[in-house]
């Protein structure tokens, strides 16, 4: 079982750095379920994962608090907003993508502004 925690995992990792770079692909739901599988499966890649100087100090936050930083939450809000605004500022998309665009986003919004902040 440990082999299929440790795939899902990677996956898991892959899907979070495709998110970096897709708009409509969220990168922090995909580490956080990463971060669960390794803890199931190898202390070795939890540990890579929470020392990764992109991801680790995200999730050691969250690992530790279950909360964000300040600038984590203002990054995110403001790379939801840009990714929304530069696809709809390409004209190439329909008018139910974007209403697809605006919930999704919407979505991710109201997740973001409800995390816990950390002000410690």
């Amino acid at each position: 079982m440990k082999f299929v925690w440790v795939c899902v995992g990677i996956l898991m990792v892959i899907l979070g750095v495709v998110g970096l770079f897709l708009p409509v692909v969220p990168t922090t739901p995909f580490l956080l379920l990463a971060s669960a599988c390794f803890v199931r499966s190898s202390p070795r890649l939890h540990a890579w994962l929470l020392g990764s100087r992109l991801f680790g100090p995200f999730l050691r936050d969250w690992e530790k608090h279950r909360g964000v930083r300040p600038h984590v939450k203002i990054v995110a809000v403001c790379m939801i907003l840009t990714a929304v605004a530069s696809s709809y500022a390409f004209d190439g998309i329909g008018p139910w993508p974007r209403a697809i665009l605006a919930i999704l986003a919407a979505c991710g919004l109201w997740v973001v502004v409800r995390l816990k902040v950390i002000t410690d």
